[in-house]
């Protein structure tokens, strides 16, 4: 039996997401993600086009590593300017009825506390179609912006991610126990206090004394998506993760990262094989090859390599304005992201990338890698054909121009993959997470969240005060 293929969009809160430069492609569309009628459109348009979510990337902090200086960012609108990406999803959710919404959050500078109720508030208001990307920041600027000389080193953003993890757990699936909402209107009685629990929590990094703001939405815990595969991103990937985001160019590279994850994940006594995989696949869909080839060719007369080479330089925490563009790229340990550098050397089969290469090919849009050009039988092929190469569940397609590419995707693409079986019926009401896997709208049995399911019953409602009477008065 064919299985579907997860399709999410990847998108960003900015002018210019993955294709640097071609927010001159359309003046228009640079102006319109300030607009709130951009992301009304965008959903109906994912939604009418057969995809299950839209994935929402984000950053903390200006990409000024590139001649250390954010100039370049600027001028070609690299993920700069860069709104919210939170605030925009109660108007994608209010317009469409089937489409997830996944959004990238640091663990790093949030509040465990205050996060879980932004996320069971969205979890209310779309009905149970969110997912959080859980990220633990590789920004130097970030850190300098939000009170500290500089970014935690790599491994300890993720030992504190992973308490932050367990504090989030702890909220949403233990703090309420089910039927604790009882809108008794009879009695009076909105919840019962004997089944909202404070939980207690005393860490190294966080305390978070009492209960939960929120009572339970319908995931209780939103579905966790999850974007690290150096060492010690894929072992938390494993621990935590339902959907991987695997970073990598080639499918071999993809196909190791994905088996180790699966491989940890068994070790962590969960079932390697209910998590997903999803690789980046940026698509030019067309009618025909043809037509697909000639608007590839027309998008690159606005990519900037410079603003890739900028973006590459931020992420990895490695100035690559001071490199040749031919000169086979080499791995260079730092405390940004190790993932996506170490996938183009010391992982990479043949070791041969470049700047060139990657940002600036005869195939380049200005993104990382070749992106997938033709009709829709000749993408749909392509998909299907890295998914098995690779072992991907799926893809986060990235539109080079959005909303325009996605539009493509939608008339060329999709009718191809849904008589093939590789596109989900769409069925209102369901969860994201029943969406994707098929299941429950909540964490699995084996999952590490799940185990704080009635952990804290018979504990108070709230945590014991640590004012006396007397240090009140006065």
């Amino acid at each position: 039996m064919t299985t579907p293929l997860i399709l999410n969009a990847v998108e960003m809160n900015t002018a210019g997401h993955l294709a640097f430069g071609l927010w001159r492609r359309h003046a228009e569309t640079a102006r319109e993600y300030t607009d709130v009628e951009y992301w009304v459109e965008l959903g109906r348009v994912l939604e009418g086009s057969g995809f299950d979510a839209l994935f929402l990337a984000d950053a903390l902090g200006q990409l000024d590593i590139y001649e250390r200086s954010a100039d370049r960012s600027l001028i070609d609108a690299v993920q700069t300017p860069l709104d919210d990406p939170l605030l925009v999803v109660s108007a994608i959710a209010a317009t469409t009825r089937t489409l997830g919404v996944g959004v990238t959050v640091s663990t790093t500078y949030e509040h465990p506390y205050l996060l879980a109720r932004k996320f069971s508030t969205l979890d209310h208001l779309t009905r149970g179609r969110i997912g959080w990307n859980i990220v633990t920041s590789q920004l130097d600027s970030a850190a300098r912006n939000l009170g500290l000389a500089r970014q935690l080193p790599h491994d300890q953003r993720y030992e504190l991610g992973q308490e932050f993890l367990d504090v989030v757990y702890k909220l949403w699936e233990g703090s309420w126990d089910d039927g604790a909402v009882v809108k008794d209107r009879a009695r009076g009685v909105y919840a019962d206090p004997a089944k909202v629990h404070a939980i207690g929590h005393a860490g190294e990094y966080f305390s978070v004394p009492s209960a939960h703001l929120s009572e339970p939405s319908a995931q209780r815990t939103p579905v966790l998506f999850q974007a690290g595969s150096s060492p010690r991103g894929r072992a938390f990937a494993a621990r935590n993760a339902e959907v991987v985001f695997v970073a990598g160019v080639e499918p071999p590279v993809l196909r190791r990262n994905i088996e180790d994850i699966r491989r940890l994940a068994r070790l962590e006594g969960r079932d390697p094989g209910a998590i997903r995989f999803l690789g980046l696949a940026t698509v030019i869909a067309d009618a025909t090859d043809a037509a697909a080839e000639a608007k590839l060719r027309d998008y690159q007369r606005y990519r900037s390599v410079e603003g890739a080479i900028a973006h590459f330089s931020a992420i990895t925490g490695i100035d690559w304005g001071q490199y040749d563009l031919d000169t086979p790229l080499e791995y260079l340990e730092t405390d940004s992201n190790r993932s996506i550098l170490a996938s183009v050397t010391k992982d990479a089969p043949d070791r041969s990338w470049t700047l060139r290469k990657l940002f600036g090919s005869a195939e380049s849009v200005g993104g990382y890698g070749a992106p997938i050009v033709g009709s829709g039988t000749t993408v749909a092929d392509r998909l299907e054909e890295l998914a098995a190469e690779s072992g991907l569940d799926g893809f986060n397609i990235a539109g080079a121009v959005a909303i325009e590419d996605y539009r493509a995707f939608g008339e060329h693409v999709t009718p191809v993959l849904a008589e093939r079986g590789r596109v989900r019926d769409k069925v209102p009401g369901r969860t994201l997470r029943e969406s994707l896997f098929g299941a429950s709208p909540l964490l699995p049995a084996d999952h590490p969240g799940a185990r704080y399911r009635g952990a804290f019953a018979g504990l108070p409602s709230a945590a014991p005060s640590l004012l006396t009477a007397d240090s009140t008065k006065g």
